[in-house]
């Protein structure tokens, strides 16, 4: 199957600088997509997000073996690990840096699989033949409070203390990592993104921009220019990854 990609990331219209950062990445097993949203005093988000994606993209170029759900699985939570020691690592030898993070999203994408690891809420969705759907959990205070039952769905899309987060990679020394997969299908589109988009977008929303006629670049830019126009109070960032039957061109 063929793997087409998009990544765009955007400053905003309210931020001095982007904290955001990722990309999408190839090699012989196939794509590695990442986003990362950074945190911290000044200019410590943007170290923690760039680090983050640096060490992946390089774990990945010399990946060995992920031919297999379990090596993809395996290869997440270790690339994971290891770069949740660096970064608690850096801010403790650098005060400037004291408190960063990021969240992460990563999906390995190949032509049996897709595996999805991340912390925090930063997030991936999925459009094929059975609809749109969310495939992470938020690790936020307010996600915790919906799924304990103290507040509602709609409460949530405006509580104050959304952006608060319970995981990021470099705050702790440890961390738990989430991570999915399933199976490659012919069709399919992969979106991830940071919370400055799906805070501006919703489901509905998301799913027609994605179903609609015309390019991966076109969508991506779609994304962001409507983000934007709804505020932009927060860097936005979006990597879309769609499968494509190649017999079907």
């Amino acid at each position: 199957m063929e793997k087409h990609f998009s990544f765009k990331t955007d400053v905003g219209l309210v931020r001095s600088h982007n904290e955001d950062n990722g990309g999408v990445f190839t090699n012989k097993f196939g794509l590695l997509a990442v986003v990362a949203d950074g945190m911290g005093g000044h200019l410590a988000g943007d170290v923690a997000s760039s680090m983050t994606v640096k060490h992946l993209k390089e774990a990945w170029y010399q990946a060995t073996s992920l031919q297999s759900v379990k090596e993809a699985e395996e290869w997440i939570v270790q690339q994971f690990e290891h770069v949740n020691q660096s970064l608690f690592e850096h801010a403790l030898s650098n005060p400037e840096c004291q408190g960063m993070g990021t969240t992460i999203v990563g999906a390995i994408c190949t032509d049996d699989f897709v595996t999805i690891g991340h912390v925090g809420d930063s997030r991936a969705y999925l459009v094929n033949e059975y609809g749109f759907s969310l495939k992470t959990d938020d690790h936020s205070l307010v996600h915790e409070l919906v799924r304990t039952g103290q507040i509602s769905k709609e409460e949530a899309e405006h509580h104050p203390r959304k952006n608060v987060l319970l995981r990021a990679l470099g705050t702790e020394k440890q961390i738990k990592i989430d991570v999915v997969s399933l199976q490659a299908e012919e069709q399919q589109t992969l979106l991830l993104c940071s919370d400055g988009l799906s805070n501006k977008l919703n489901n509905e929303e998301m799913n027609h921009l994605l179903l609609e006629e015309g390019s991966l670049e076109d969508k991506a830019d779609s994304f962001i220019r409507l983000a934007n126009e709804r505020g932009g109070e927060d860097n936005i960032t979006v990597a879309l990854i769609q499968y494509q039957d190649e017999s079907k061109r």
